[in-house]
C-alpha cells in the first residue's frame, strides 16, 4: 500500500507518511508565519510566559502591549519554551510548531504495533495535527507525553513514566490523564513515589530562572485563572468543545460537569476489574486510546486544536479492531470529517459555522469512538486477539 511505501537512501529509508506528515507540519507553520506575528499569538504568549519568569512579572495578567489574551499554561513551561525563547520570533515559532509535530510523530513511531498500522494512525491524525500547528499549540506534545507515559509503563519504567506524567500535569494539567497507567504498573509502590518525587522536583524547577517566592505565587495564580477559564468557557463556542458543550448548546442542560464527570470515572474503573484481560496488550493499547480520547472530551477547555490528541486516540482505536468491519470505517470516517474537517475549507461554511460549530458537534464522533471502546473494554476478550 501507498502508506506503507518507503523511499531508500542510500542506508536510510523514509516512509511516504513520513514525508506527508513533515511537509504538512511545515506547511502549517510557514502558513502561519507569513500572516505576521499578530497572527501567531499563541507563540507570543508561550515565548513570554519564560521572560516574564525570568523578571518575576505575573505569568497571568493581560500585557496587551506584548499579546492578546492570557497564559494559562504552569510556571514550568518556562522552562519547555526557553530554547525557543532566545531566537529571533519568526525562527523559534518555526521550529516550535515542527518540535511538537516531531515529538508526536516520534512517540507514534514507539508504539508496539506494525509499521503500516503506525502510517494508519499518523493518517488518520494528520489533519489535526496541521490544525494543531497552525495554531502553534502544545497539543501534539500533550499526546506525545501521554502515549509515553504509557509506553514506559509497560516497559517497566516506572521513573521516567511518572516525569511525563508530572511534566504534563505542572504544564497542562492534562498530563495527569497518564495517573490511570498506575494499574498496568508492576510495582505501583515505586510508581506512586516516582510521581511524587518528579512533583516535586518539577514544582522547584523554574526557580532556577526565578525565585522560591514567586514561583509559589505563580501556583496560586495558576490555579485562579484556570478556575476564571472554566467559568467563562461555557459561553464561548471556541471553547468547551465536549459532552458539556453538546449538553450545553444542545440540549441547554447546565453547569453538567459534575454531572458527566463522575458517571465518566466509573466507566474508567470498570474495565480495571477484570484482571486477565487487563494485561493483554490489546486492552492496554484500547486504555491508551480510552485515555486520549477522554481527556478531551470530559474537558471544559477543549478547543479546536486539543482534538489533535483524542484524533491519536481515536487512530489506535481504529488500528486494534481485528476486523476491520464496515461500521468501524463509517465510524472513523465520521471522525475525519466532522471532528477534523470541522475547522478547515474541506468543510462547507454553513455547516461549519451555523451546525457544527455553535452546538459543539466536533466533540461528538469522538464521544461516540469513547462508548464504543468503554463497551469493548468491558466485555470484550483481548485474550483472542493476536499481537498488533
Amino acid at each position: 500500500m501507498l502508506i506503507t511505501k518507503r523511499l531508500y537512501f542510500g542506508n536510510r529509508n523514509i516512509s511516504l507518511i513520513g514525508l506527508l506528515w513533515s511537509l504538512l507540519a511545515v506547511l502549517g507553520v510557514l502558513l502561519k508565519l507569513r500572516l505576521g506575528e499578530s497572527k501567531i499569538n499563541n507563540y507570543l504568549i508561550f515565548e513570554n510566559v519564560f521572560w516574564h519568569t525570568v523578571h518575576q512579572t505575573n505569568l497571568y495578567v493581560k500585557y496587551p502591549a506584548e499579546y492578546f489574551d492570557t497564559n494559562h499554561y504552569g510556571p514550568l513551561f518556562s522552562f519547555i519554551i526557553a530554547p525557543f525563547a532566545f531566537l529571533p520570533i519568526n525562527i523559534g515559532c518555526f521550529l516550535w510548531g515542527v518540535a511538537n509535530a516531531v515529538f508526536l510523530f516520534y512517540t507514534v513511531r514507539k508504539l508496539p504495533v506494525s509499521y503500516k498500522r503506525q502510517n494508519i494512525i499518523l493518517l488518520i491524525t494528520s489533519v489535526e495535527m496541521m490544525t494543531s500547528i497552525q495554531n502553534v499549540q502544545f497539543n501534539p506534545a500533550v499526546a506525545a507525553g501521554i502515549i509515553l507515559s504509557f509506553l514506559f509503563v509497560k516497559n517497566g519504567k516506572d521513573l521516567w513514566a511518572t516525569f511525563f506524567i508530572a511534566a504534563g500535569f505542572l504544564i497542562k494539567i492534562y498530563g495527569i490523564a497518564g495517573l490511570a497507567f498506575v494499574f498496568f504498573s508492576e510495582n505501583k509502590m515505586k510508581f506512586l513515589v516516582s510521581l511524587v518525587f518528579w512533583l516535586l522536583v518539577l514544582f522547584c524547577l523554574p526557580m532556577l530562572i526565578s525565585s522560591p517566592s514567586f514561583i509559589f505565587h505563580s501556583y496560586q495564580d495558576w490555579f485562579y485563572s484556570l478556575v476564571e477559564k472554566n467559568e467563562t468557557n461555557g459561553s464561548s463556542l471556541m471553547q468547551n468543545i465536549s459532552v458539556m458543550g453538546i449538553l450545553l448548546h444542545v440540549f441547554k442542560i447546565e453547569n453538567s460537569l459534575m454531572l458527566v464527570v463522575i458517571p465518566a470515572a466509573l466507566v474508567y474503573l470498570l474495565p480495571l476489574v477484570r484482571n486477565v484481560q487487563s494485561k493483554c496488550a490489546g486492552f492496554q493499547l484500547s486504555y491508551l486510546a480510552f485515555v486520549l480520547i477522554g481527556v478531551v472530551i470530559f474537558s471544559s477547555s477543549a478547543e479546536s486544536s486539543t482534538y489533535i490528541i483524542a484524533m491519536t486516540g481515536v487512530g489506535i482505536w481504529y488500528i486494534l479492531q481485528r476486523k476491520f468491519l464496515p461500521e468501524n470505517f463509517i465510524l472513523l470516517g465520521f471522525a475525519i470529517i466532522i471532528t477534523s474537517f470541522a475547522n478547515t475549507d474541506l468543510m462547507p461554511e454553513y455547516l461549519r459555522l451555523h451546525i457544527i460549530r455553535p452546538y459543539s458537534l466536533k466533540a461528538l464522533p469522538c464521544i461516540i469512538i469513547w462508548c464504543v471502546l468503554a463497551y469493548q473494554l468491558l466485555v470484550k476478550d483481548f485474550k483472542m486477539v493476536m499481537p498488533v
